[in-house]
């Protein structure tokens, strides 16, 4: 397929080839009038535009969108590659890994038991999963997991890519952890988190975390895929996932930067999502697969206060709880050294410098491996989802990214 030539400041290796025609490359959904959701044709063209803008700086093979404005599916797209090898296009029912926009599935799985009764936020964690109360690490509550402030960050011990798919190498590696002044300094828990809160799901249910998923929301909302791993044997007529790919300039301090945040460097990510193993496996804080419609879909139903279509999911109140702010305020968090808020599950918009652009001060969210974004705002009735295939941290993508988010708000506000 011929390439577009790109400005030669951007040709570097990590940058994909452009067909002349992007129509070659575009799927679309069934997409609700645009009056319906109180818009206009100017507006859904304005943000197919920057997403286009988005796509052309290279820097990612694929890019689906998906968003909702009351509650009605007015933009559902995608551009660009499944997979850059074989050039199958993305469409918009190929699955994409949320990466660690998985946290918020598995965040609302606790919330859920806290519903029924059978978890209570503030209670220590040992109480559910007693071999982790040792090492300091005994008054460690599920609020401080959910919350960021469990004091384990990551594992300082040794670990290799390999030791993801050794899932009771990692579980002992935490137990044993000493946690840094835990409930007290809030330090983005990249995966260390996600692994103590499924195990604790487990252990109280009895059984594993993706029959809880399936009984609360994925069937009830009628999803296909939204499910943590993709394991073709269980779901045999699934598409093939998304591959990833890193780009942009690869700098040893952005690996420095990936290692000490996530224990790994941008490469070895990318090559571990890569790898069939990642399928089979469940990581609650990392490898939930889906559409970004079934990503939006997710969002709009917190956004209705848990209900969808006639079925209370979650509760309204359970809802609330789960993406209010906590009282701490935005501080600077001690993994990923910007200011943040979170909820307990959830990051949380602010009015100026925001994860969801500017004046987004009800918005909550989260963000996946780079630059994916699943995120409601109440004050737009906006729900959306961002999924991209490109991880690169620097590059050219940054400032049209930025433009495809104000142009989102601008136009649903």
């Amino acid at each position: 397929m011929p390439a577009l030539p790109l400005p030669r400041r951007f040709l570097t290796p990590s940058l994909i080839p452009l067909p002349k025609r992007l129509s070659e490359i575009s799927d679309r959904g069934t997409e609700a009038p645009p009056a319906a959701a109180g818009l206009n044709d100017d507006k859904v063209t304005a943000i197919w535009r920057r997403m286009k803008g988005l796509y052309a700086t290279g820097m990612s093979p694929g890019i689906a969108l998906s968003l909702r404005r009351h509650g009605e599916l007015f933009f559902d797209r995608t551009l660009g590659y499944a997979d850059l090898e074989s050039r199958q296009a993305l469409s918009t029912d190929t699955p994409v890994c949320l990466f660690s926009a998985s946290k918020v599935v598995t965040a609302m799985l606790i919330h859920h038991l806290v519903e029924r009764g059978e978890l209570e936020l503030n209670t220590p964690v040992c109480h559910y999963l007693p071999e982790y109360g040792c090492e300091g690490k005994e008054r460690t509550t599920l609020m401080h997991l959910l919350t960021h402030r469990g004091g384990i960050p990551r594992i300082r011990e040794t670990v290799g890519p390999e030791d993801i798919f050794d899932p009771e190498r990692i579980s002992t590696l935490l137990h044993r952890a000493v946690p840094q002044k835990p409930g007290r300094r809030q330090a983005y828990h990249a995966a260390t988190a996600g692994v103590i809160l499924g195990a604790v799901i487990e252990r109280v249910t009895g059984k594993p975390l993706n029959d809880l998923l399936d009984e609360v929301i994925r069937k009830p909302m009628g999803m296909r895929y939204f499910t943590f791993g993709l394991p073709q044997s269980e779901q045999p007529s699934a598409s093939n996932p998304a591959k990833n790919y890193s780009t942009g300039l690869q700098l040893s301090p952005v690996n420095s930067f990936m290692k000490y945040a996530v224990g790994a460097g941008l490469q070895e990510v990318v090559d571990l999502s890569n790898d069939p193993r990642f399928l089979d496996i469940v990581m609650p804080a990392g490898n939930l697969y889906a559409t970004a419609e079934e990503a939006s879909r997710f969002f709009q139903m917190l956004l209705n206060g848990g209900s969808w279509h006639g079925k209370q999911i979650f509760q309204a109140d359970t809802v609330r709880r789960a993406t209010s702010a906590t009282g701490k305020g935005s501080r600077i968090d001690r993994t990923l050294m910007i200011p943040l808020e979170y909820s307990p599950g959830f990051m949380l918009g602010a009015r100026n410098l925001s994860l969801y652009g500017p004046g987004t001060a009800q918005a909550f969210g989260h963000l996946g491996f780079i630059s994916i974004y699943c995120w409601a705002d109440p004050q737009r009735h906006l729900s959306g989802a961002l999924l991209t295939t490109g991880k690169g941290v620097l590059g050219p993508h940054l400032p049209a990214l930025l433009a495809l988010q104000m142009q989102i708000n601008r136009q649903t506000l």
